[in-house]
Formats: structure tokens, sequence, C-alpha cells
């Protein structure tokens, strides 16, 4: 399988932008905000940028405006360190999947738990 172009500018943009959350943002609103993947479009105009928050649903939506509020600045960031003619215009996405995962997680041990209970009231 080939590795495209629209792959490689996401995994730089993925980078990127992880890297300044970690230094460069100092809105205290996305403190909390992992990017968990960078889909770019094949003509590199759009980028989806997904991202998970730990945090309570006033988190996520605080995470999420100051995300918004922060695009401008991202972008022209990234202008200055990828060597793209066009930086993508970025939408940033709530990835769900990791709270979903927890979820599951979470439910696959309460069955074991109860399994555990019936087996031990079984042999009693």
């Amino acid at each position: 399988m080939e590795y495209k172009r629209k792959d490689r500018v996401g995994d730089l943009i993925h980078h990127e932008i992880s890297q300044l959350l970690l230094k460069g943002i100092k809105d205290p609103r996305i403190g909390f905000v992992t990017i968990t993947g960078v889909e770019v479009t094949d003509d590199l105009k759009e980028a989806k940028v997904y991202y998970s928050v730990i945090g309570s649903e006033e988190d996520k939506k605080a995470a999420a405006d100051g995300l918004r509020s922060s695009t401008g600045f991202i972008r022209s960031t990234l202008r200055k360190v990828l060597a793209l003619k066009h930086i993508p215009n970025l939408h940033f996405r709530f990835d769900s999947s990791l709270e979903y995962g927890e979820k599951i997680e979470r439910l696959l041990k309460e069955v074991k738990v109860e399994e555990v209970k019936e087996d031990d009231g079984q042999d009693s």
C-alpha cells in the first residue's frame, strides 16, 4: 500500500499541533486536549483534526471553544514550520472513540465481576 502525500501531511500536522498544545498555546481551556488523528483531503485543502479531552462535558465544550479560537494561531504556526504552499483549513472534531472504548472496557469488567459472583454463589 502506497503512503500518500495527504497521509504524510496529516502526520506532520498531527505532530505539530500536538507540540503546540504542549508548549505553544497558553489557553487554559485546552490544557487536557490530546490530538488523536488528522485526516487530510486529497487536495490538501481541508483537514479534520480529531481530539479527545479528559474531563466533564463543560471541559469538552471549553476545549472546543479554545481550539476554535486558536485555529488562526495554529494555522499561522503550521505555515512557518511546514514546507507547504497552502496550509489546510482546520476543522476540529471531538473523538468519542476513547470514551466509547472506556465504556466497553468498564462494561466487560462489570460482566466479569458478575460472573465471579455467580460462580462463588454456586460453590457455597
